[in-house]
């Protein structure tokens, strides 16, 4: 038996029907440019069957005044149904704490012009100008547009954001390092003797000196400088994709009860005519994490040391850690992670740039076994 061919006013209703749906969200119509000025033949239709349904159920006799489903459009709207809310970057936190300046208005910088007709840079010249900028105030621009605050991240010495005393840790003699190893371990002994210990038995003969050593050795990021942690690592590439280190290791002190706090940062950055060398973005990590921190003004100091090193259009930096000072203390909550993120430049005024690195980051590594 042959198919029977479909009526041409079928043909005709359905292609009205598929025309006047184009955009559809849970039944509702959205204003966009598919969607047309007149009510459609499915809005009119569903609400003659409320209606009849309506009049079905109270009987023949009883008419009931009964308000459609869907309301009639109006011939010009100003404003669409479901308008997009705005939104801030992604878990974008102000500065935390006093050591950590904050920009007005943390912008893309603009794409300064190159010196050469697209030749290479001398790479001398290159470095010098690079260890010359993090050695001394950096000349970042002031005002709504600035990327860097006021003066820069580094002080005269090439530190980042120093503590009161971290200059004369950077400048003593062995002399004095070795008088304040024994300071610091008798404050170590002090401690034993008030905890209830006997600092004088065997276990804990030499753990003073032990415990100072490693005090040191696990707050060594004050005395480094950060020239010295990029070490000329800074390179001409005329590259303006994303670049992106994830799931670097950190380890460091809350500052609020000295116990470690341990995770993985990530970080990613979209160049300006100048890359970094992949390791430096692990050391500037290492360099910050290796003070008395806490999480929110560690994950911003590495986005904003990144960001005056090369100038680049943008940095994002996440950070998931976990806290001693919440699993095997107080609250006792093993398992509960912190998660912080600074998105400085485009990654924090671009939604999709933003939403690329989030997923990336978040993608299995198939270099992993």
């Amino acid at each position: 038996m042959a198919a029977q061919p479909i009526p041409t006013q079928n043909l005709d209703k359905l292609q009205a029907l598929e025309s006047s749906t184009g955009s559809w969200e849970r039944g509702r119509s959205s204003a966009n440019a598919r969607s047309p000025d007149t009510t459609s033949v499915l809005e009119t239709s569903m609400r003659k069957l409320a209606v009849d349904s309506t009049q079905a159920a109270a009987g023949p006799s009883v008419v009931t005044a009964t308000a459609p489903l869907i309301p009639a459009r109006s011939e010009s709207r100003s404003s669409p149904l479901h308008p997009r809310t705005p939104r801030e970057g992604y878990g974008f936190r102000p500065h935390s704490g006093a050591n950590t300046p904050s920009a007005p208005a943390l912008l893309s910088p603009e794409a300064k012009p190159v010196t050469t007709d697209d030749a290479e840079v001398d790479d001398k010249q290159l470095n010098d100008e690079v260890r010359a900028a993090l050695s001394t105030t950096a000349p970042a621009p002031v005002g709504k547009d600035a990327t860097i605050p006021e003066g820069g991240i580094v002080d005269q010495y090439g530190l980042g954001w120093p503590a009161k005393s971290t200059h004369l840790r950077l400048q003593s003699t062995p002399e004095q390092q070795a008088a304040n190893l024994e300071v610091l371990a008798g404050a170590i002994r002090t401690v034993l003797e008030c905890i209830g210990e006997d600092p004088d038995r065997e276990g804990l003969l030499r753990t003073p000196e032990r415990y100072a050593h490693a005090l040191m050795w696990m707050t060594k990021g004050y005395e480094e400088r950060l020239a010295t942690v990029i070490n000329d690592a800074v390179f001409a590439e005329d590259h303006d994709e994303m670049v992106i280190v994830r799931d670097i290791d950190v380890y460091s002190l809350c500052e609020h009860h000295m116990v470690p706090f341990t995770g993985k940062i990530s970080i990613g950055y979209i160049p300006n005519k100048l890359v970094l060398g992949l390791s430096k973005l692990a050391r500037i990590s290492e360099t910050f994490a290796r003070r008395l921190q806490v999480q929110e003004r560690l994950t911003r100091q590495v986005a904003l040391a990144i960001m005056e090193a090369i100038r680049p259009r943008g940095v994002a930096v996440v950070m998931e850690a976990s806290h001693m000072c919440m699993t095997m203390r107080g609250v006792q909550k093993p398992g509960a992670t912190t998660v912080t993120s600074t998105m400085l430049g485009c990654f924090r005024t671009q939604q999709k740039t933003r939403e690329e690195f989030l997923t990336l980051i978040r993608t299995p590594s198939s270099a992993r076994h």
